[in-house]
């Protein structure tokens, strides 16, 4: 039965309720009589079929408890209980359908926002076709107010972009020859035409919907608890209300026992919260996968950063070129023509410095290897290029001189991520890339140690000089320099075996082995790659790290609300058993508070959707009092 189906019974059940109030006040007993029983037919077939159907799969449900009530309301001539009982439990149904299709408005919302036709130039001509139809290579043209249908570089024009849906940030973004735009997002004023790299179900976008979606509907390992003690827990009470009758003799207290009994508040609280508190994180463009998921980033003590398009903006530039025997130009062609196979931040680099020099590239080379944590070794017409850090030099045989290791340093020293280029087995020059510290790093380490991170390490690939220098910016807790991606992995091993709950952060592939090994896997989206995307148990769409800070301390408010809700529905529960066992409560009254319990467990995790960063402070505040006391 759906929700429409649910919300009409619902009604009918209600209006026949209110007639045979009016019917009473008439003096017409026989009036509703009828009408009380037509109500609790209405009311109580889907609740039977339910019961039915559960029976078939042999299960124990709420559903069969209610039945079991209603057929002895019935057979006791208790008309206004078993109608009351049914209406209230389809009542409580409504609403708790109702508040889980708005816990997921914005799923919907995003899902509304994707594009279902794009303009594209086709010899010239514009065309309006169906997403469906796009291809990559294609060249859309985009306009002001309408949504980019693609991922994909921006080939000709300028724009203001807003990537709300992606990243959550309102501020429209400009954009012009040679950046990325995203599917979903819209073109506030301006115009561009963009060449698709990905389209349909491969786009940023429509991933984020699809894990969205799988977030919402995984189950965190307190639901799961819960569903395995409802399995057990039900059949106890149809015992527990036999045993009830056996000792008073009273089949109206064993009825009212067996409905008040239904741990309906129980079962919804846990998944109520979670859906709320990833619909959250999704508006605020924090993908969070799921309740098990949001439960262990809750419990992170220490986080573990990547630094490059981590830690920093992921767009490194090239400062200097130190050639040794050939021209500089020639060297940095040689480099970007074995950097054009790389998804590498810093082999993107020297890629776009050759293009912004007009230097030709032939394409792909002949052969090539990516040798993850150390570079890229290729053959290209004929020439033999090696390009990476000094692990790739030591590895392929080739001599680093003491003055070209004088001259790295130095440009180490000078903050520099130094790239070392060989051609036929003989180094031949230095490149010197730096980049940026994000200038929200600071401030989002500092709320995630107020939230309750204890410790933050940064490992990284890169030269220790250039590693000391960010950490000491950021007030890294150890940072540890020229790390493979195999050691990344193992050293956060270490840290799980000494009890540490621990959160990585990177982007590249190189990363991938790390954040799988973590219990908390973070990716950054935007600049990330697929693998590490795929990997990440949360993903920062904007590639903020405040978003991380936002979504640590959702995780914390998420949980202590599912916690709320299970004492408040336990506790409830219990009282209500109390006042049945010493006759202070009915079938009746007993239902609406229970049903009343249903719905306050709802509003409370509805509060989540309003969480937001204003909400860290409070609670570093909160931590810091009770450090003090």
């Amino acid at each position: 039965m759906n929700a429409r189906q649910t919300s009409f019974l619902t009604l009918i059940s209600g209006l026949l309720l209110l007639s045979a109030a009016l019917l009473h006040g008439a003096g017409w007993p026989k009036g509703q009589q009828i009408s009380l029983l037509i109500a609790t037919a209405v009311a109580g077939a889907p609740i039977a079929f339910k019961a039915y159907r559960a029976i078939l799969g042999k299960a124990f449900s709420i559903e069969l408890l209610v039945t079991m009530a209603v057929i002895g309301a019935l057979y006791l001539g208790e008309y206004v209980e078993s109608a009351a009982v049914t209406f209230l439990f389809l009542f409580g149904a409504f609403l708790e359908s109702r508040t889980l299709e708005k816990t997921r408005s914005s799923l919907k919302a995003l899902i509304d926002m994707s594009p279902l036709e794009a303009i594209v130039l086709r010899n010239e001509v514009e065309t309006r076709v169906p997403v469906g139809e796009l291809a990559e290579g294609d060249h859309v043209v985009i306009r002001s107010g309408e949504r980019v249908a693609v991922d994909g570089t921006v080939m000709k024009g300028r724009a203001a972009v807003n990537e709300s849906p992606l990243t959550g940030e309102a501020v429209p973004v400009n954009k012009t020859i040679g950046d990325s735009v995203f599917s979903g997002t819209m073109i506030d004023n301006g115009y561009v035409e963009v060449l698709a790299k990905k389209v349909g179900e491969d786009t940023v976008f429509a991933r984020m919907i699809e894990l969205v979606e799988e977030a919402q509907e995984s189950k965190s390992k307190t639901q799961k608890f819960l569903d395995r003690f409802a399995r057990i827990y039900t059949p106890s009470a149809v015992l527990l209300s036999i045993l009830v009758f056996l000792v008073t003799g009273k089949l109206d207290m064993a009825i009212t026992f067996l409905v008040i009994a239904c741990p309906g508040a129980l079962v919804i609280g846990a998944p109520v919260s979670i859906v709320s508190g990833i619909g959250n994180g999704a508006r605020h463009g924090v993908l969070i996968k799921g309740g098990e998921v949001m439960e262990n980033l809750s419990r992170v003590d220490t986080v573990v950063f990547d630094k490059t398009g981590t830690l920093t903006r992921g767009r490194p530039t090239l400062r200097e070129i130190s050639s040794f025997n050939m021209d500089s130009n020639e060297l940095l062609r040689l480099a970007a023509e074995a950097e054009t196979v790389s998804e590498h931040h810093l082999g993107l680099t020297i890629v776009k410095e050759a293009a912004r020099r007009n230097l030709p590239l032939s394409g792909k080379p002949d052969q090539a290897e990516v040798i993850k944590g150390s570079g890229i070794r290729v053959v290209t017409g004929g020439i033999s290029v090696a390009v990476g850090n000094r692990n790739l030099m030591e590895s392929e045989g080739i001599a680093v001189s003491t003055s070209a290791e004088e001259d790295a340093s130095r440009l180490e020293k000078l903050g520099n991520t130094v790239v070392f280029v060989a051609v036929d087995g003989k180094l031949e020059g230095l490149l010197a890339i730096a980049d940026e510290i994000r200038p929200e790093a600071g401030q989002a380490i500092r709320k995630l140690r107020e939230a309750g991170v204890n410790r933050f390490i940064m490992l990284t690939g890169d030269n220790r000089h250039t590693a000391e220098l960010v950490g000491r910016k950021l007030g890294m807790d150890e940072v540890h320099a020229g790390m493979l991606p195999d050691g990344k992995a193992d050293f956060i091993s270490k840290l799980k075996e000494q009890g540490y709950r621990v959160a990585m952060a990177g982007d590249g592939i190189n990363d991938a082995p790390a954040i799988a090994t973590a219990d908390i896997g973070l990716a950054m989206g935007e600049g990330g790659t697929d693998i590490a995307m795929e990997t990440a148990d949360v993903v920062l769409m904007a590639d903020r790290l405040d978003q991380f800070a936002h979504a640590y301390s959702l995780a914390k408010t998420t949980v202590r609300n599912m916690k709320q809700n299970t004492f408040f529905a336990v506790g409830t529960v219990a009282l209500l058993l109390f006042g049945v066992l010493t006759g202070q409560v009915f079938l009746a009254s007993g239902m609406f508070i229970h049903e009343l319990s249903v719905l306050l467990v709802i509003l409370n995790a509805v509060r989540l959707g309003r969480f937001n960063s204003k909400s860290l402070n409070k609670i570093g505040l909160m931590k810091r009092i009770q450090a003090r006391e």
